[in-house]
């Protein structure tokens, strides 16, 4: 077992001064002031800090745009086919890449790690701890996302190699087109499996179907489409977000907008439709056409209007000042609480694992951070430590 005791910890709409963290076999056994330490306890003195959740960061690429090495050698875009459903991030992930130790000295925990965004379906997103020697081991979720983009990169992909999509109009066209092969296809297949269960209960007349022939592309479409895995839209105009969602609405699926970065525009729409968004990055230069009319106000204009907000760094390892976006989000209007809920509990929520990380609770996992102030105090704040699964993976040297 293991104690923490004499910080500020910070838990879902408190603070608890001079609290006590107890953790057993890797999970928040109790939290509180008037915790007793069981006798010979190791024990961590965090007496003047302030101790958050593990950060958590709810799209980026880390590993797979890995870092430090030559960019022909990323893995992040398959580029030869603008439909890809049946790709995995988990495939590509070096639990040695150099950024992991980055997001560890920077407290953060937990990480949804994307392809990249030159397909129109690029695969199936990862949620994975930032420790590990093998990545299987640290898989929280996987597949957490299909992986999904509208806007000018799968447009100027393919229009490059003279194939479709090279327009908006085809991005939309191609992402329908499988889409709607995904609902014949589970349509098929469910007559496949009851004209099976009818021959083999002896069912008069009932005869054995022909095989079935599996497509790994339209199963995994299949998944979005029975609403068993959310759609991550890249979208960053305002066009695009409202194209992302009229689809989302035709097919009925699970939508989280990435990006939005003219999210601010159509506030009304997203909030009306209640789909979550993840903007970022925030520290962004205007690099392509489409980031044009970007704005660091964008989260706080989309959290004021009533949309669940998780922060986004979109890097590999740049990943570790996510602290820093979710400062300024809160300098230009976001409510710093949420702001700070943007990486840890509402990120969870919108990936779907706030059951066991997001925010310092009994049960949950033993992810958290000790730090010298606030993680939004980015002038003053530093991480002493960072634990995972009640493991210490990072300590600092000063």
């Amino acid at each position: 077992m293991l104690a923490i005791r004499g910080g500020a910890i910070l838990t879902p709409g408190a603070r608890i001064e001079d609290g006590v963290i107890l953790i057993e076999d890797g999970k928040i056994h109790s939290i509180g002031v008037d915790i007793d330490i069981p006798v010979g306890c190791e024990t961590i003195d965090a007496t003047g800090t302030t101790v958050i959740p593990g950060l958590i960061e709810p799209h980026c690429h880390v590993a797979v745009f890995a870092d430090g090495i030559d960019p022909r050698f990323y893995d992040a875009n398959e580029m030869t086919d603008p439909v890809t459903p049946h790709l995995r991030a988990l495939d590509a992930i070096h639990p040695e890449d150099l950024a992991f130790g980055d997001l560890r000295a920077a407290g953060i925990t937990t990480i949804n790690i994307s392809p990249g965004s030159a397909n129109v379906i690029g695969g199936q997103t990862a949620v994975v701890k930032t420790a590990g020697c093998a990545v299987d081991d640290m898989v929280v979720k996987a597949p957490g996302a299909m992986k999904m983009a509208l806007g000018e990169n799968p447009k100027r992909v393919y229009g490059e190699q003279k194939r479709c999509p090279s327009t908006r109009m085809g991005n939309a066209a191609v992402m329908r087109e499988w889409l709607a092969k995904a609902k014949t296809y589970i349509a098929k297949k469910a007559r496949y499996e009851e004209k099976i269960a009818a021959h083999r209960a002896g069912q008069e007349g009932a005869q054995l179907p022909d095989p079935f022939d599996p497509d790994m592309r339209l199963e995994m479409l299949g998944k979005v489409i029975r609403r068993e895995l959310p759609a991550h839209i890249h979208a960053h105009r305002a066009d695009d977000i409202v194209t992302a969602m009229r689809i989302a609405e035709e097919f009925g699926l699970d939508l989280v907008l990435i990006h939005a970065t003219e999210g601010y525009k159509v506030t009304e729409r997203i909030a009306e439709r209640g789909v979550p968004c993840i903007p970022g990055p925030i520290l962004f230069s205007r690099a392509k056409l489409e980031l044009r009319e970007m704005t660091p106000a964008n989260a706080g204009l989309l959290s004021n209007a009533g949309i669940k907000v998780a922060i986004q760094t979109d890097e590999s390892s740049a990943t570790k000042y996510l602290t820093l976006n979710a400062a300024v989000c809160a300098r230009e209007g976001m409510n710093a609480d949420l702001a700070f809920r943007a990486i840890t509990l509402t990120a969870a929520e919108i990936l779907g694992i706030d059951d066991r990380v997001g925010s310092l609770e009994p049960g949950k996992d033993a992810d958290l951070a000790i730090l010298t102030a606030h993680p939004l105090d980015v002038v003053n704040s530093r991480v002493l430590r960072t634990i995972i699964g009640g493991d210490t993976v990072y300590r600092s040297e000063g």
